[in-house]
């Protein structure tokens, strides 16, 4: 994934869980105590899943080269 669509994504998640938890209590619990807690798990499952897939991918440009690639010569 490119650095752009990572960094979009992350904040695409962290924003909606800002938004849910914000609609929960401020909003919905008024209605619905228990759409208010839902919204809530939902939101908590969020963070480490924007951190997952906004990582996604950035150690493949910054992990030291393998054995294979040091070996390689062209000159040889």
């Amino acid at each position: 994934m490119e650095s752009s669509t990572r960094k979009r994504t992350y904040f695409a998640l962290m924003g909606t869980c800002v938004v849910l938890i914000l609609l929960a209590w401020n909003v919905v619990r008024f209605w619905s105590t228990t759409a208010a807690v839902v919204m809530s798990v939902v939101a908590a499952v969020l963070p480490p899943t924007a951190a997952i897939l906004g990582n996604l991918g950035s150690l493949d440009r910054s992990a030291p080269p393998t054995g294979d690639v040091l070996r390689h010569d062209p000159d040889r």
